[in-house]
C-alpha cells in the first residue's frame, strides 16, 4: 500500500497533507510513504524530517507512480496524477461545488475521489472533520488580523494618563470559527457580542462570556441547520435581522463574519449602508469572502477601505497559520484512514455511512448524490 503526499500547487497554499508525525503512524500501519520534494517547506517541515519518519522523497511523477492513496490539502489537477494505481483514492479537500469540472476529471482518470469536506457531522467522525479543525484556526486568526488592522488596543486600560476603552467586537455566525473568534476576542480583553440564525447557539455565546444578539419572536431559518449547518433564512427573519444588526453594528469597532451555507453563495449579512454607519477606523473581517462574501464591498485576497472602514478579505485564512493548520489537517486524514484500516488487507475499507457521504467518483463516474441533484 503506497501513500503519496502531494506538494500543494494552489497559489498561497502553505499547508501540507501529512507531517512527520502522521507519516510515522502510517508507516506503523504497514504503508509505504512517498512525499513530494518540498511538500512541507511552507509549513516549516524539511524533507529530511519526512525521511527520518520513514518516507521517501521524490519528484511529482515518482511520488504519484503506483500510489494507491494520494493525500492533498486542496484538489490537484487530474493530469498531475497520471501514473497512480488504477482506482487510487484521492483524499483531500476537493471543493466539489466550486470545482465540478475537476471532479469530472477525477472520474475520467479512474480515481476514487474522496472529499473530506463532505465528512458527515456525526460523533465518530469528529476527529476526521477538516472543516472544523481549519475553521477553528481561521476564527482565531480572524481576530488577530482584525487587531493588526485596528488602530487601537483591545482591552480596557486604566493608566495615569487616562483610561483606554475596550474594543467592541461583534461576531456574526457562531459555528466553529465564530466560537473561536469569540473566545479569542474575549481573551484579548474586548467586549464581545455575537449573533446567529440558530437559536441553539445562544447558550454557547453566553458560556464564552459574550452577549447574544438575537431576533426574538420571528421564525428563523427553514430547518435548524441539517448536520449542524445553518440553512437559508426566511424573508421575515432576514428583515428583522437586518434591522437589529443595523442598530447594533453602528456601535461596534470590529465585526467578524463567518456565515456559510454549504453548496450556496455566502449569505449577505452587512450592506454598504451598514458599513458606512460604523465609525472611521473600524474593521470588518469577512471569513466568507471566497464564497462570495458576507459583506458588501469585500474583495477576496485584499484589504479594502470603504467609508473609513477597513474590510479584510484574506483568502485561505487557516493557511496563514501553516504549521498548526497542517498538523491538524494531517491528523484529520490519518484519523480517517486509520479508522477504516483493515490489517489483513493492509488497506482501508470504507463503510457505507461515511464512504457514501464523501465519495465523489468511482468506476469512471461521478456518484455522489449531492452532485447529481
Amino acid at each position: 500500500m503506497k501513500i503519496a503526499v502531494l506538494k500543494e500547487q494552489a497559489a498561497g497554499e502553505r499547508r501540507v497533507a501529512a507531517t512527520p508525525e502522521t507519516v510515522k503512524k502510517f508507516v506503523a500501519l504497514g504503508a509505504e510513504l512517498a512525499v513530494e520534494a518540498g511538500a512541507g517547506q511552507a509549513a516549516a517541515i524539511a524533507d529530511a524530517d519526512y525521511q527520518a519518519a520513514g518516507a521517501t522523497i521524490a519528484d511529482r511523477a515518482a511520488t504519484v507512480a503506483g500510489a494507491h492513496i494520494l493525500l492533498g490539502v486542496q484538489g490537484p489537477e487530474p493530469a498531475s496524477l497520471a501514473g497512480a494505481a488504477p482506482g487510487a483514492w484521492l483524499v483531500a479537500g476537493l471543493n466539489p461545488f466550486g470545482e465540478r469540472a475537476r471532479v469530472d476529471g477525477y472520474a475520467a482518470a479512474g480515481l476514487e475521489a474522496l472529499a473530506m469536506e463532505f465528512m458527515p457531522r456525526i460523533t465518530r467522525a469528529q476527529s476526521m472533520d477538516i472543516l472544523s479543525s481549519q475553521a477553528n484556526l481561521a476564527g482565531y486568526k480572524a481576530v488577530l488580523d482584525a487587531a493588526a488592522e485596528y488602530g487601537r488596543a483591545f482591552p480596557m486600560m486604566m493608566t495615569a494618563a487616562g483610561t483606554v476603552s475596550a474594543a467592541r467586537v461583534f461576531v456574526m455566525g457562531v459555528g466553529v470559527a465564530g466560537l473561536q473568534a469569540i473566545a479569542t476576542a474575549r481573551r484579548l480583553g474586548a467586549q464581545v457580542s455575537a449573533t446567529d440564525v440558530r437559536a441553539a447557539t445562544k447558550e454557547q455565546i453566553q458560556s464564552l462570556g459574550a452577549k447574544p444578539i438575537f431576533v426574538e419572536n420571528v421564525k428563523g431559518i427553514e430547518g435548524e441547520g441539517t448536520g449542524g449547518y445553518a440553512t437559508e433564512m426566511s424573508d421575515e427573519y432576514k428583515a428583522a435581522q437586518a434591522a437589529l444588526v443595523s442598530s447594533h453594528i453602528a456601535k461596534q469597532d470590529i465585526v467578524i463574519t463567518t456565515a456559510l451555507i454549504p453548496g450556496r453563495p455566502a449569505p449577505r449579512l452587512i450592506s454598504d449602508a451598514q458599513v458606512a454607519s460604523m465609525r472611521a477606523g473600524s474593521v470588518i473581517v469577512d471569513l466568507a469572502v471566497e464564497q462570495g462574501g458576507n459583506v458588501e464591498g469585500s474583495v477576496a485576497g485584499e484589504v479594502v477601505e470603504r467609508h473609513g472602514v477597513r474590510i479584510v478579505g484574506h483568502r485561505n485564512v487557516a493557511s496563514r497559520l501553516p504549521a498548526d493548520a497542517a498538523a491538524l489537517f494531517s491528523r484529520n486524514l490519518y484519523n480517517f484512514l486509520s479508522t477504516f484500516w483493515d490489517k489483513e488487507k493492509g488497506a482501508p475499507v470504507l463503510d457505507a455511512e461515511i464512504g457514501d457521504a464523501i465519495r465523489l467518483t468511482q468506476g469512471g463516474k461521478v456518484v455522489n448524490e449531492r452532485l447529481l441533484q
